[in-house]
């Protein structure tokens, strides 16, 4: 495997690291990302301009990337600057749209490359715990199309969405994999209850409910009852993404760290030359070397792996940033001591997104135990 990014990559990345570092200053990003809107439409156009958003889709579908790698090198420079635009939700709604979309449903990812709508999943509903296949939200037919009925939970950005992927029932039980089935939803459509809030890391994300919801034919996305492998697919694209941008956030909150026990000085002499933190600082540069080989394994996987192996090493990775991120975060803090915990230090901000990170499409309790059940059924 050539771990060595395209001149093409390494370009994208210094710009994308380079506008984040010029345009989103912590400070910043915080007045952004706890406000009221929990992003900026205009930077994330200037996102789209930089072609961060068209780098996360092929060539044939309107982007000029759209690999395991290319989609990486966005989200670990995303995760630099703990950026809150909704490229995820871009991300997932647009994969969702090339796997099993018609070409007139296609014809909207010319709008999300070029950062002109927001996109967002809805599919976790009150009380589920990360099971794609728990669906209780419906879809009944009517004559001219769909009605759509339930609630979903901690949307990202649902209140400012303009486009929305609902998954809903036509068919079977709560937890059954077959008759799921996925509806592009306009955000501003008729029966939508909205609840939005802050999230603990920044950003926003909503309640959404849907009272009888008029859907026409064309908002089907794919076929009937057959929503949960697209689910599956995409839910793959968030967890590389997700843990490309845990690589980034680790990056510098281990660099804020050495530079910490290379200037805190305590007996006259600085704390980094006190053999007991270096040993914990040595833990902590092995753990971000081992979540950048996994993100690594999982941008390979998409491209590569098929099935089961697909899925076992996108969960493996997962469950890797989960525990390594937490490690990261805490050892961080604990070596800053109390400062670590201000709000005016930028590391207290990492590490809260660093441990929320393994909250967003199951945890790393979920991840193992999946990674255990898809290796027994090899």
């Amino acid at each position: 495997m050539n771990f060595t990014h395209t001149e093409d990559r390494r370009m994208l990345a210094d710009s994308l690291n380079r506008f984040v570092a010029e345009q989103y200053g912590i400070e910043h990003r915080n007045q952004l990302a706890y406000g009221d809107e929990g992003h900026s439409p205009a930077l994330y156009a200037q996102f789209a301009e930089l072609g961060a958003i068209g780098a996360l889709f092929p060539e044939d579908a309107g982007g000029f990337g759209g690999s395991g790698f290319d989609i990486s090198v966005v989200f670990e420079s995303l995760g630099r600057g703990l950026v809150a635009e909704p490229l995820l939700g871009a991300l997932v709604v647009g994969q969702a749209l090339i796997a099993a979309g018609t070409e007139s449903q296609k014809q909207r990812l010319d709008d999300i490359i070029a950062g002109g709508v927001i996109t967002a999943l809805a599919h976790d509903e009150p009380g589920s715990h990360y099971e794609l296949n728990k669906v209780t939200a419906t879809a009944a037919k009517t004559a001219t199309g769909w009605v759509l009925n339930g609630a979903k939970s901690v949307v990202a950005l649902g209140e400012k969405a303009d486009l929305l992927l609902v998954s809903a029932r036509t068919a079977g039980g709560a937890f059954d994999e077959a008759g799921i089935s996925l509806f592009l939803v306009d955000g501003t459509t008729a029966g939508i209850g909205k609840r939005g809030y802050s999230c603990f890391e920044g950003g926003r994300a909503a309640e959404l409910t849907f009272n009888n919801v008029q859907l026409g034919a064309d908002a089907l996305l794919g076929a009937e009852g057959q929503g949960y492998g697209v689910l599956e697919h995409i839910q793959g694209y968030a967890l590389l993404a997700l843990a490309a941008e845990a690589l980034g956030a680790m990056d510098v909150a281990k660099q804020y760290t050495l530079e910490y026990l290379q200037t805190r000085k305590q007996f006259g002499v600085a704390i980094g030359s006190f053999q007991a933190l270096q040993h914990r600082m040595a833990d902590l540069l092995l753990e971000v070397e081992q979540v950048r080989s996994t993100v690594i394994n999982a941008a390979d996987a998409i491209d590569n792996a098929q099935g089961v192996e697909r899925a076992k090493m996108l969960a493996a990775a997962k469950y890797t940033v989960g525990y390594a991120g937490t490690l990261v975060a805490e050892e961080s803090i604990q070596m800053h001591g109390g400062i670590g915990m201000t709000w005016e230090l930028p590391l207290a901000h990492y590490a809260k997104r660093l441990v929320m990170i393994d909250h967003q499409f199951g945890d790393e309790d979920h991840h193992l135990a999946r990674f255990m059940a898809l290796s027994q059924a090899v």
